[in-house]
């Protein structure tokens, strides 16, 4: 997956040192960066600790809210494919205390995949 991918909404794979220096001010001294994608200008990144969920906001971006996610909140999660007429797929991800999930829209079924795979690897741990 490539810029194309992220362009058109699907999520893409991001260097990891890239994600280490843009987070430094906020992955904690014993915290490893081991996966993250991008998904336009937002990003979802997996820690050994936590889920980090990087939403750019506004025109020009610079302002950043930081979702953090402990592994250990998240109670399930769903993935809901594209279909013939409904080209988005979502991911939904419910935390304990929390009524409602958060949310993620892609544009393409295939590269949520992924992405569920990660969660599904550090929710079973």
């Amino acid at each position: 997956m490539g810029l194309l991918d992220g362009l058109m909404g699907n999520a893409s794979e991001v260097d990891l040192k890239d994600v280490e220096k843009q987070l430094e001010k906020v992955i904690t001294s014993n915290e490893r960066i081991e996966k993250a994608y991008r998904i336009l200008r937002d990003m979802m990144i997996f820690t050994d600790k936590r889920m980090i969920m990087v939403d750019k906001q506004g025109m020009t971006g610079k302002k950043i809210e930081f979702h953090s996610v402990p592994y250990k909140s998240i109670t399930h999660f769903s993935v809901e494919t594209a279909g013939t007429f409904d080209l988005d797929a979502e991911l939904k991800i419910w935390l304990s205390g929390a009524s409602e999930p958060l949310y993620k829209q892609f544009r393409k079924d295939k590269s949520i995949y992924d992405i569920q795979r990660a969660i599904a690897e550090y929710v079973t741990q």
